[in-house]
């Protein structure tokens, strides 16, 4: 809405908001393109210039399309133009009856003007608009138009959309304003025609280094030759020192596209799915007293796909609606990728590549390595924008499903031998794809549970101590509730942590990350040391400096101990190399003494049955008598505070054993032996080594 603001003398500001409809602008003709040419052209760079170029050449090549033309040729002129020159039937420049002015000038100069309006000279084309000519003019210094038709050359010239007289070559000559074909050249043999258009962009409009990209024409040109079979296209550049000269006709089509884009090493053939299907539109349409009214057209899509798939991982696919190459896909792609993902499924299904309770493969498991040319022909097809880089016209999704659901599922259940070895081949692609996607799901899902592992609160059975020093600091990693009970009575709080667990914990050398993280005891052991697992384990940012396994003395307090090992072995390999991971080491026997000596103690702990005959043997000797039988502790439950205080946890008594690992790389092979998932070695290390071991030392 316009506003004006003006200054009175005080520095006040007043607001003129009147609106009415002389404040409206009506753009009239190519004056509304030379405004908005964002919105014909989608910008006024290199890109838009391109476009301009785009539009010309499509036009010759929809007179390809339609039987009529052969050849195309574009030529980049040293001076910054660009002429466009086809074969086909030639711009009609007999008088149009309700404008009164010749064909060449309607289209060159009305928007929405042109032979692609249903009115039968074409059926599929690229230009559905009837802006592109005109708008190129629009956006044109100097644009000339010659049409060859029997019996002479005629043509006529325009700036900036305006039709005139030029009164020399090049587009900054003197101009004067006049309708009609002002040009008549030479004769024209019967049965020859064609058009040639060549234009000077307006540098009033384009930007200063807006330019035409050679490479891109090339490619552009290469493109539409395999989209148009039989059709050649010459690319010539003068701009140069040097004039480069490139030509294309691919007479092979789409197949030969598929093979051309393909990279790494082919798994299949090209195939090339190919059907049509009709659908009704309702259109409008002129009747018999030239109104428009909203009718039922049968339309006829054609859809003819090319695809292959190779041992490589990346995906090529390229789609086209006629000989527009749609870059951002539209209804006709995502058609296709249904088409084939659902196939796939269900083919994988009822040959039992996909197991029941596995989950269906998704669309880039299926396009993974594919390389894929999509182009579906069909009249006045919708877009959105001028720029036409997607489709927009909805039954092409479901005839595009039906066509490509139908032939992909008849060649991959088909019987013949190479098909059948090649469809194979891709399923089991296909399937590769899919695990390798869910392993890499699984690992994200890991790493974040970890992270978050990482940085939740600590469990809240962590009896903690209360010193930060990380070097003074001891945690007790104590077997069962019933002896952390005594352990929280018998430990010094200023220092001395503990953290309960439950019995034996997973024996991590055979599960994966994934089922060590899930597991309760283990991640609450990564959690309360605090400095991660892995990779990301970080020695500095531990919360104690020594780990201590506190387990009961018999054959199940070892199992533990020996899980907790591999555990602190395989993920926190830095605490185990230097030395802070211990093993506590209680008592299995107490002597109550019956008449000690001076200096003695009341009570005599033995660490295992060679000490205990020792010691008594030692009693004995120096006459001291002791109290039968002498107790045997079962477990650290068996233990009173004091007892457990003075034999296990006292740092002035105790005896802890040190967990050390000289050679990674042997206690690697060790662990892998002992507690891996290869149970043939295991078994012949044991069976190798029964015979050394003795009989009466088993704890059985």
């Amino acid at each position: 809405m316009p506003r004006q603001s003006t200054h009175g003398p005080g520095g006040s500001t007043t607001i003129d908001n009147t609106y009415n409809a002389a404040h409206l602008l009506v753009l009239e003709g190519l004056e509304a393109v030379r405004k908005r040419p964002g919105m014909y052209i989608g910008s006024t760079d290199t890109r838009g210039l391109m476009h301009c170029v785009w539009e010309i050449i499509d036009n010759g090549v929809d007179e390809a399309l339609a039987g009529a033309a052969t050849r195309v040729e574009v030529v980049l002129h040293a001076d910054g133009s660009v002429e466009v020159h086809d074969d086909g039937r030639g711009i009609p420049t007999d008088v149009e009856p309700r404008t009164g002015l010749p064909g060449v000038e309607v289209v060159a100069t009305k928007l929405h003007a042109g032979g692609k309006f249903g009115g039968g000279s074409y059926v599929a084309t690229g230009g559905l608009h009837g802006v592109g000519l005109s708008v190129v003019n629009a956006l044109s210094a100097r644009m000339d138009i010659d049409v060859e038709r029997s019996p002479a050359v005629q043509g006529m010239s325009f700036r900036r959309g305006v039709p005139g007289v030029f009164a020399a070559e090049g587009p900054t000559a003197d101009f004067e304003a006049r309708s009609g074909l002002t040009r008549k050249g030479s004769r024209v043999a019967k049965g020859r025609s064609g058009t040639r258009v060549r234009f000077w962009p307006d540098r009033q409009i384009f930007t200063a280094d807006a330019s035409f990209v050679l490479d891109e024409l090339v490619t552009r040109a290469r493109q539409t030759s395999f989209i148009v079979p039989g059709l050649e296209i010459a690319i010539r550049d003068l701009r140069g020192a040097e004039p480069v000269e490139e030509s294309f006709r691919h007479d092979g089509g789409i197949a030969e596209f598929a093979d051309f884009l393909s990279t790494g090493e082919p798994v299949t053939e090209v195939l090339r799915l190919q059907g049509s299907d009709t659908f009704t539109e309702t259109v409008p349409l002129l009747d018999a007293q030239g109104h428009m009214t909203p009718q039922e057209v049968e339309r006829e899509l054609t859809v003819d796909v090319a695809l292959r798939w190779s041992s490589g991982y990346d995906t090529e696919l390229r789609s086209f609606v006629n000989v527009i190459a749609t870059p951002k896909g539209g209804t006709h792609v995502s058609g296709f990728e249904q088409a084939v993902t659902r196939t796939f499924n269900d083919v994988m299904r009822q040959t039992k590549a996909l197991k029941v309770n596995d989950d269906d493969v998704v669309k880039d498991d299926v396009l993974e390595g594919m390389t894929a040319v999509v182009t579906v022909r069909l009249a006045e097809p919708q877009f959105e924008g001028q720029t036409k880089e997607i489709l927009g016209t909805p039954a092409a999704r479901s005839v595009v499903r039906k066509v490509v659901a139908s032939e992909l599922k008849a060649w991959l259940t088909s019987s013949q031998r190479t098909q059948k070895a090649q469809a194979k081949l891709v399923v089991e692609k296909v399937v590769g794809a899919a695990r390798t996607r869910i392993a890499a799901r699984q690992h994200k899902e890991t790493q974040r549970r970890k992270n978050a592992l990482e940085s939740s609160a600590l469990p809240a059975k962590l009896a903690d101590c209360r010193s930060t020093d990380n070097d003074r600091s001891e945690l007790f990693i104590v077997e069962g509730d019933s002896a952390l009970g005594t352990a929280k009575l018998a430990r010094d709080s200023e220092f001395q942590a503990l953290l309960p667990i439950r019995g034996k914990i997973l024996n991590v050398q055979k599960a994966s990350v994934g089922d060590m993280l899930k597991n309760a005891e283990c991640a609450s052991l990564i959690q309360v040391v605090g400095a991660g697992s892995g990779r990301t384990f970080d020695l500095e940012a531990r919360r104690y400096g020594r780990i201590i396994f506190m387990a009961d003395a018999d054959s199940d307090g070892a199992h533990i101990r020996c899980l907790l090992a591999t555990l602190f072995f395989k993920y926190m390999p830095d605490l185990v190399r230097e030395g802070r991971v211990y093993t506590a080491v209680p008592p299995l026997h107490r002597i109550e003494l019956s008449n000690p000596k001076k200096g003695m103690d009341k009570y005599v702990y033995t660490y295992s049955d060679d000490e205990l005959q020792r010691k008594l043997a030692e009693l004995t000797k120096k006459g001291v008598r002791w109290k039968d039988p002498v107790q045997r502790y079962k477990g650290l439950g068996e233990m009173d505070a004091d007892q457990l205080a003075e034999t296990t946890m006292d740092p002035r008594h105790r005896t802890l054993r040190r967990l050390t690992a000289d050679d990674a790389e042997a206690a690697s092979r060790i662990f892998e032996l002992l507690m891996g998932s290869d149970v043939a070695p295991r078994k012949e290390f044991i069976v190798q080594g029964a015979y050394e071991v003795d009989v009466e030392a088993l704890d059985a």
